[in-house]
């Protein structure tokens, strides 16, 4: 049985520029992200146990604080668009799956994921993480007005926090056990490290 002809074989070009349309296209066995036109891979195996664990906390505490708010808690496999001119898909050359986003602008939402920037994004940290693939997200979030930025390093059991000012990121101090942490973009949420942490 001949295969589609959509099926995108490796390796992707490292000229080539894709958009979301692409993206849409194409059938992969495994998770991708495109930032400004270029593919990312995720990693093939599943996530680790210390990142599942830190990521359920996190999208329980925020499902259980936002609870008959109008900001809802999403977690990956999610689909971000960003930075947004034009919701067309071809038009649009970054899309990316945070660990967990926060949307508060239910104008957003559709039934793809978010098309614009959500107020809060964390990203749990793995051993696979692309330092390149880091930088150019915080460059994306930081220009396409994401509020607010969580990095957690999971084996180091630390967060940092980037708030967004002026256009600008500003970084925290770098936050660990014993802490409890407040957001900016999320009046009212405090988050007590010692639950994130305490169990791994």
């Amino acid at each position: 049985m001949e295969k589609s002809k959509d099926k995108v074989k490796e390796p992707f070009s490292a000229y080539g520029s894709y958009s979301y349309a692409d993206y849409l296209s194409w059938q992969l066995d495994e998770m991708v992200e495109l930032i400004r036109g270029k593919v990312f891979r995720q990693a093939a195996a599943a996530p680790r146990r210390i990142h599942q664990e830190v990521s359920m906390v996190l999208s329980n505490t925020l499902y259980q604080f936002l609870k008959g708010k109008t900001c809802k808690v999403y977690v990956a496999p999610f689909d971000v668009r960003l930075p947004v001119s034009s919701r067309k898909h071809k038009d649009i050359d970054t899309v990316v799956q945070p660990d967990l986003c926060v949307v508060c602008d239910r104008e957003k939402l559709d039934e793809l994921g978010c098309v614009g920037a959500p107020d809060l994004i964390i990203e749990i940290l793995s051993p696979g993480n692309n330092k390149k693939e880091l930088q150019l997200k915080y460059e994306v979030y930081e220009s396409s007005g994401v509020k607010e930025y969580w990095v957690i390093h999971p084996d180091e059991r630390t967060l940092l926090i980037y708030t967004l000012e002026g256009g600008k990121y500003q970084p925290s101090r770098l936050f660990t056990m014993g802490d409890r942490v407040k957001s900016q973009a999320l009046a009212g949420f405090e988050l007590d490290l010692d639950e994130v942490f305490g169990e791994l």
